[in-house]
């Protein structure tokens, strides 16, 4: 009879502080990345608990530091602070998924491709890339570090329920997150909800209800 191997890691603990923000004071809880190298925060509100709203946010630079209106990132992750500040819950920041994880270079030339005329994901098809690199095992490993096994998840992309499910995170609820969009994301947010699945119930910037 041989023994059952010990399943490896795929994430590392390395650090927790408080940090205050302009969405509020959190605790930060930072992690080393096994596959990848990358680093990735787990930015807690509360006391986490089974149920706790959880917004699993991809790394934007563009949209996020430079403020770029070709995507709904940077209000996304602001919305997702500001809602956890106020309602408890946990958002994990994933870094190495820049643009949907084909990289920064990647992305800005997928930009170039989307000015001659192709949508987001033909783009990056043309590319002989994914359309969708992303995978969220880390953000599982995360959760479970949290103490959480079922979650309502933040999120239009039920690619990330999926995977989240298949890495034995419960989601019970997709909590819709329609910020940010307008007249140079439009295309873009079309293409998400009508070729990729996204739930962009009217893709209207009017907020959401997190307690619903």
């Amino acid at each position: 009879m041989t023994d059952t191997p010990a399943v490896r890691p795929h994430v590392s603990f390395e650090v927790e502080t408080t940090v205050p923000t302009t969405h509020g004071t959190f605790t930060m809880r930072a992690y080393r990345d096994l596959d990848t190298g990358a680093d990735h925060v787990a930015i807690v509100s509360g006391e986490p608990v089974d149920g706790a709203l959880v917004r699993v946010h991809s790394e934007c630079l563009t949209g996020e530091a430079f403020g770029s209106l070709k995507c709904e990132c940077g209000p996304q992750l602001d919305a997702a602070l500001d809602t956890i500040h106020n309602h408890g819950g946990v958002v994990i920041y994933l870094r190495g998924h820049e643009g949907r994880g084909i990289g920064l270079i990647n992305k800005l030339r997928a930009y170039r491709l989307q000015e001659d005329g192709l949508d987001t994901l033909d783009a990056n098809l043309a590319l002989g890339l994914p359309a969708d690199a992303r995978e969220y095992i880390a953000a599982a490993e995360i959760l479970r570090d949290l103490g959480l096994s079922s979650i309502r998840l933040l999120s239009n992309n039920p690619d990330k329920k999926d995977q989240l499910t298949a890495h034995d995170i419960e989601v019970t609820e997709m909590v819709p997150l329609v910020v940010g969009v307008g007249a140079f994301n439009e295309s873009y947010l079309d293409t998400k909800r009508d070729r990729m699945g996204h739930r962009l119930p009217g893709q209207l910037d009017t907020g959401f209800d997190p307690v619903a």
